[in-house]
């Protein structure tokens, strides 16, 4: 599952378990026990017991044997046991492997600019940054008064916070409007559950409030007294009651500002650029909206701008004595209107400024004091939209890359003729670019470096479009080493997908995939429905009672890839995460014969299950992304595709599954139960293999060199599929 809903939006280490103790597993009836001897080291893989569970539905029985697996608090010996057992198996198995798995270890971190920083940003009379200094895993957060040459103030400075802990993440963090308080926001579970302190930035003391079970995000009152968080509903995980906080009293006398009796909707909070207005947002997957208050007067109420209405979505950003509202108000693929503040809460007053387009998707927009930025998508590639408001003179900022990403980034004043972007493609690191808005003519601020060897020019992207069974032409973007690649159908082809909540992937650089391309590997992206790279009816075409289009677009792109000779039929990768790791679950259960190997990250299995348990965290968020179980037509649709209850007795690929303990997202048990079912139903001699992150959650490992450890067990265990041993 994911909790990356809002329309505001543009992606694991184990400690590896050399041994599980006999007195660890003696009694334990969920584990076999790993044989060994000096000469040949033998590993059985764990089997788990089977507890028959009935659940019924709509007069429809299914019986769980591994329903037992799951444990609220995670305490339970015999569940632990199960999982470090897994873990111990995985690394005897992968043992062969551990000089490729560190040599690409190497590689990948070795590619990283190890004293590096973000490009600073100017607000408020202070330049804003943050560094990472040679080998140490966490960022350092500081600024400069005035100017650049000026002494550097430390804020944060993450490694030594981080002292102690197996797990460290700085949430959110905020300065008060004086620039003398630094709010910022903890997680040491990796539960996203955060802790908010405070640090008085010219002692360096901490005050004592802390305010705990929050979302981590912080906004600060203009008085320098208060602050607004949101609190989480500590079963579900769900932040639904926005509070204000006064400095220096107690959390108990916290004032409740909103509280979210919906379950189905999440709650965000956020300013406006310009600082006057303090805003809470209002999302769920069909229905969006906004509340406001101002900034001056924390001790007022707030207002929705437009009272919510089912299927209407809105965000605003204020521009003066206006709202410049993003909507999908009669514009399936959204437009941009105006209103006066005071009368945008009749929609009869919202007046068109970016008309709806029926081939144009708009993303998102901002509002400068002389420009209006808009981010939109025509036929899957971005464009940059500048209007002029005087003049009203519209122009597109010319990107060469067939395929690419690019959004706008820390543009944090209005009054400014400059306009930051990030822009990558697959053959171009990562750059913030700061475009004169005037002429067009740009700089680059930063590229991110790539140490060592490495020369864009010897690599190729592609952007191509295959036909799925149905007609539909799905984009998909591809990129490999020229030198490497040879057009035969012989080449590897590593296939990556997400394709729900409308989240789309864009074409975007990364420097460990070099680490398969210089290997020859082909890597590409599959755009398929569920995400929104065509449109919001691209979206809503993979969602709900449309789901499977989701998957049988991925196994319909696997299969034109090989016959347009990108790769081997018999050498096809398949890699997704959380809802792609659902994907993953039913691509090798539909398509097994396809896919050499999989790998399946913190993997969203248990459809039905989960849907049907509204204590489980995020669940009755999602309700509109794929159907409530409580109805008999959405059990029966999810029903026939969740992972989990397909499993059937078949050969399946090799797969590779991973997982956190402590994820909030998608619950370890879920992972941990389909590995059982597939080690009890398959009828092949394949691996299968699952590691827990025992310290971790749904993002991995904390820390900037750790979380390639997983990475590189990934790349490993496909590379071993293939004899590649370096």
């Amino acid at each position: 599952m994911n909790f990356n809903l809002s329309l505001k939006q543009p992606k694991l280490v184990a400690a590896m378990l050399a041994t599980v103790l006999t007195s660890q597993l003696a009694g334990c009836n969920a584990v076999s026990e790993l044989m060994n001897s000096e000469d040949n080291k033998q590993a059985t893989a764990p089997v788990a017991k089977k507890l028959p569970y009935e659940m019924t539905q709509h007069g429809h029985t299914r019986v769980d044997n591994y329903y037992w697996m799951r444990d609220d608090k995670r305490e339970d010996k015999e569940i632990l046991a199960h999982l470090e057992a897994e873990n111990a198996y995985l690394e005897a198995e992968m043992a062969h492997t551990q000089g490729l798995q560190e040599t690409l270890f190497e590689e990948m971190t070795g590619r990283l600019k190890k004293d590096d920083a973000s490009v600073p940003y100017f607000k408020n009379g202070y330049w804003w940054y943050s560094r990472f200094e040679g080998e140490q895993e966490y960022p350092i957060f500081a600024r400069k008064k005035g100017s650049l040459d000026n002494p550097e103030e430390v804020l944060l400075n993450v490694n030594e916070m981080a002292k102690g802990h197996d797990y460290f993440q700085i949430g959110r963090s905020a300065a008060s409007t004086n620039n003398k308080i630094l709010a910022y926001s903890v997680d040491t579970v990796s539960r996203r559950i955060y802790d908010i302190q405070f640090k008085d930035l010219k002692t360096g003391e901490m005050f004592a409030d802390k305010l705990e079970q929050t979302t981590g995000s912080i906004v600060w009152a203009n008085d320098n007294q208060h602050v607004f968080y949101i609190k989480k509903n500590p079963q579900t995980l769900l932040g639904y009651q926005v509070y204000r906080h006064k400095l220096g009293t107690p959390q108990a006398d916290d004032v409740l500002m909103y509280e979210e009796n919906d379950t189905t909707f999440y709650t965000s909070i956020g300013k406006s650029r310009d600082g006057d207005m303090i805003y809470i947002y209002h999302d769920s997957t069909t229905t969006t909206g906004m509340s406001v208050l101002d900034a001056n007067k924390p001790t007022g109420e707030f207002n929705v701008i437009l009272p919510l209405k089912r299927g209407h979505e809105y965000y605003a950003e204020k521009r003066g004595d206006w709202f410049y509202i993003y909507t999908n108000d009669q514009a399936k693929n959204f437009k941009i209107a105006k209103a006066k503040i005071n009368e945008a809460g009749d929609i009869k007053n919202w007046q068109d400024v970016v008309a709806h387009r029926k081939n144009v998707f708009v993303e998102d927009f901002i509002a400068l004091d002389d420009y209006l930025i808009v981010e939109e998508k025509e036929r899957g590639v971005t464009n940059i939209r500048v209007i002029e408001f005087d003049s009203g003179k519209e122009s597109l900022i010319p990107f060469n890359d067939p395929a690419y990403y690019v959004g706008t980034t820390t543009n944090v004043n209005m009054d400014t003729d400059k306009l930051r972007l990030y822009y990558s493609s697959m053959t171009t690191p990562g750059s913030v670019l700061e475009y004169n808005l005037k002429d067009f003519s740009y700089t680059t601020l930063k590229q991110d470096e790539v140490v060592g060897d490495f020369d864009p020019s010897w690599y190729q992207s592609e952007r191509v479009f295959v036909k799925a069974r149905d007609g539909k032409e799905v984009p998909v973007s591809l990129v490999y080493r020229k030198d490497k690649f040879k057009r035969d159908g012989t080449n590897p082809i590593y296939q990556y997908a997400y394709g729900s909540y409308g989240s789309t992937i864009d074409a975007y650089f990364s420097a460990s995939r070099l680490s398969l391309l210089d290997r020859g590997f082909v890597y590409a992206i599959a755009h398929i429905r569920g995400g929104q790279m065509l449109g919001r009816e691209w979206y809503e075409d993979g969602k709900m009672f449309n789901k499977v289009n989701t998957f049988t677009d991925f196994i319909d792109v696997t299969r034109q890839l090989t016959v347009l000779n990108y790769g081997a039929e018999d050498k096809v990768f398949a890699v997704g995460g959380s809802a792609g790791g659902l994907l993953m679950g039913a691509i090798v259960n539909i398509a097994p014969e396809l896919y050499q190997g999989v790998a399946a990250h913190v993997p969203f299995v248990d459809v039905v299950t989960t849907m049907s348990d509204a204590s489980i965290p995020l669940t009755t968020g999602e309700y509109d992304e794929w159907g409530n179980p409580a109805n008999k037509d959405s059990y029966e649709y999810m029903l026939s595709y969740s992972p989990y209850d397909q499993v059937a007795q078949q050969e399946y690929p090799n797969i590779l599954v991973t997982t956190g303990l402590h994820d909030s997202q998608v619950q370890y048990f879920e992972p941990m139960k389909w590995v059982a079912k597939l080690r009890e139903m398959k009828t092949d001699e394949n691996k299968l293999y699952f590691l827990t992150n025992m310290e971790a959650g749904h993002g991995g490992s904390s820390g900037r060199f750790r979380r390639y450890k997983e990475r590189a067990l990934e790349y490993a265990f496909f590379m071993d599929l293939l004899e590649m041993d370096k």
